[in-house]
């Protein structure tokens, strides 16, 4: 089983569940038990301050939380790129790792470019993500760092299908609902 630790999921525009519908996911971890990873394209609505106002200072305040999937939702997670990966509680592609839940944040605003914040997170059981992969409802690729952060939220999974090329690129414009086309 080859991991797909690091990888993008962009889901396929047949994907019509509502939590995954038209989104990009990293994935964080991959193995023989299951996988987990992040949607990097749903902002919650609510702002950092409403929700996690102790980040002030490591993020700005009126950046969104986004929504990291159904799965704990409570849970509040923070994917950063770092100056200096060793800082990271796990790296996930290049840089990019999760801030460590002890994280001084005064000492490591500094030590990162950029975060993203995010509650919740999308997790499969053992072979649930390999059967998904099977029956089409996902494409892979490999992350471009800066698009995961730079990116608008409404902008990444076109963004992402055009960047896979091909026929994908074509999926891209289709319309959300292509019967209204």
């Amino acid at each position: 089983m080859a991991t797909l630790k690091g990888k993008l999921l962009i889901a396929s525009p047949a994907l019509v569940d509502p939590n995954f519908a038209r989104t990009v996911l990293l994935i964080a971890e991959h193995t023989r038990d299951g996988a987990m990873g992040l949607v990097l394209n749903r902002p919650s609505g609510d702002a950092v301050v409403e929700s996690v106002e102790e980040l002030d200072g490591f993020v700005a305040l009126d950046d969104p939380v986004y929504v990291g999937g159904p799965v704990q939702m409570e849970a509040v997670m923070v994917l950063a790129e770092f100056e200096e990966p060793s800082r990271a509680a796990a790296l996930v592609v290049e840089d990019v790792g999760f801030l460590p839940a002890d994280a001084d944040l005064v000492e490591l605003s500094g030590r990162t470019r950029r975060a993203k914040v995010f509650a919740g997170h999308a997790g499969w059981g053992p072979g649930q993500l390999d059967a998904e992969l099977e029956e089409g409802s996902w494409i892979v690729l490999d992350p471009d760092v800066d698009e995961l952060f730079s990116l608008p939220p409404e902008e990444l999974w076109s963004a992402a299908l055009r960047r896979k090329g091909g026929a994908y690129a074509l999926l891209a414009r289709m319309p959300e609902d292509p019967s209204l086309n």
